[in-house]
């Protein structure tokens, strides 16, 4: 027992050493890959699919101001005042569930730049607590600036695209710097399933949901 004790005590301790240390890593250095790719990856070789990996980092300075406005319209709106967690968005998901037949999330752009840096994208208990604790380390150590960089570089836009560059690219034949506040709607519409909804190929929903992020757009002002 004492030995199963002090291997479980070393475990918790590396664990907590790995993961500050991977934080404050990525608080200086580009994410040039996360789990999510490689999950996506061994995904599309069990399918007997060609493996597709875009991905091109490009610094915050480098992304269209839209493209930053129109995730925080589509995905956390109170991003730039919250601690990680939307309190006011929680209480709602947890009253709307009550009647829902699908549970709505209220997941902030640090809960899922956590998920996506980290951890797995497949839901459980393990992977909530843990991406609490990773939202809770990030929001300590980095910036809100460096949140949404490392955020729209790392998020999941098409299949086998990931972050503003390599979708501005593929899909509009353009880069992050010159989105436009249309094309940077369109691709906040897909983020809840990008491998359902395409930016290149919009649907009537896509369409709807693009007119309505422009409108939530006006109301985000992005600090100087």
């Amino acid at each position: 027992m004492r030995k199963l004790f002090r291997l479980l005590r070393n475990l918790i301790i590396w664990f907590f050493i790995l993961s500050i240390s991977g934080v404050i890593l990525f608080k200086f250095v580009p994410v040039y890959f996360t789990p999510l790719m490689g999950i996506r990856l061994v995904q599309q070789i069990s399918n007997n699919e060609k493996p597709k990996l875009h991905h091109k980092w490009v610094s915050i300075e480098s992304i269209s101001n839209n493209m930053k406005r129109a995730v925080i319209a589509s995905e956390d709106q109170r991003f730039f005042d919250h601690n990680g967690f939307d309190k006011v968005e929680i209480k709602k998901a947890i009253k709307e569930n009550k009647s829902r037949k699908k549970a709505r999330g209220a997941s902030t752009i640090s809960q899922q730049t956590a998920k996506n840096v980290f951890l797995w994208p497949k839901s459980s208990w393990l992977r909530k607590a843990l991406e609490t604790y990773f939202t809770v380390l990030i929001e300590f150590f980095w910036s809100k600036e460096r949140i949404l960089e490392v955020y729209l570089n790392s998020m999941e836009t098409g299949n086998g695209i990931y972050g503003a560059e390599s979708v501005a690219k593929i899909n509009f034949s353009s880069t992050a710097a010159e989105l436009t506040s249309k094309q940077s709607a369109l691709i906040a519409a897909t983020l809840p399933n990008p491998l359902v909804y395409s930016s290149q190929n919009p649907s009537s929903y896509m369409r709807k949901r693009q007119s309505q992020i422009l409108r939530q757009m006006n109301n985000i002002v992005l600090p100087k």
